[in-house]
């Protein structure tokens, strides 16, 4: 459906009048709304009061700002360092000489190292070795004459077999009961005996020279009649 605008011209200008009269008045109210129609008054000083008025220095104006230039980098620039050699070159030829070795001595390993000899000593004259001798008669040694009365009282016999060291001068050294009698006062007897009474002849080594050596024999006790 269309609709036709029957408003006539004028109709149109009335409008737009009535509109900047409306638009006037709304800015007028509020020119006059904004404005201060009092009048400050000063504050009331008491008696004695002394105002001092301190004038204010006028704030100085604002530095202009500086603004930093872009100060541009010169650029850097790498050298590469020149070759002092020139690889291209060629080289001279090396002279090679070939020097003449000493000859190497042969050698030849020992296996069988002769022995080292050393001269023999000079045999001497073994002898056989000689044992002691008895330079006295052994039978008085001990005798029926050296029991004592109490050993007769109780019948006391056996024999007692020994042995003793003979030194270099012939004596008896030591005494040792190799074979007991039965009776310890016999066998004491024995050793005791024949040490003071036994006279030897040395003994002589391989090379003929005196030496100490053993000799043995035993001792019976009977009683006398």
């Amino acid at each position: 459906m269309a609709y036709i605008d029957s408003r006539t011209p004028r109709d149109r200008a009335k409008s737009v009048a009535g509109v900047i009269v409306v638009h006037g008045a709304v800015a007028y109210a509020l020119l006059v709304g904004l404005q201060v129609t009092g009048v400050i008054e000063d504050v009331p000083r008491l008696t004695g009061e002394t105002v001092v008025e301190v004038p204010i220095e006028p704030l100085p104006p604002p530095k202009p700002e500086v603004t930093p230039e872009n100060t541009p980098t010169p650029p850097t620039s790498v050298h590469a360092p020149q070759t002092p050699l020139d690889l291209t070159a060629e080289m001279p030829p090396i002279e090679v000489r070939d020097v003449p070795l000493p000859p190497i001595p042969e050698v030849v390993p020992n296996l069988f190292p002769k022995p080292e000899t050393t001269p023999a000593a000079q045999a001497t004259p073994a002898f056989d070795p000689v044992a002691p001798r008895p330079r006295n008669d052994p039978g008085q040694w001990v005798t029926t004459a050296d029991y004592r009365s109490s050993w007769i009282n109780r019948e006391l016999t056996g024999v007692a077999r020994f042995r003793v060291e003979v030194g270099t001068d012939g004596r008896v050294k030591s005494c040792t009961i190799t074979g007991s009698s039965g009776h310890s006062e016999l066998d004491r007897a024995t050793c005791d005996l024949v040490t003071r009474r036994a006279r030897f002849e040395a003994g002589l080594d391989g090379t003929g020279a005196k030496t100490a050596a053993t000799w043995s024999s035993a001792v019976s006790w009977q009683l006398p009649d």
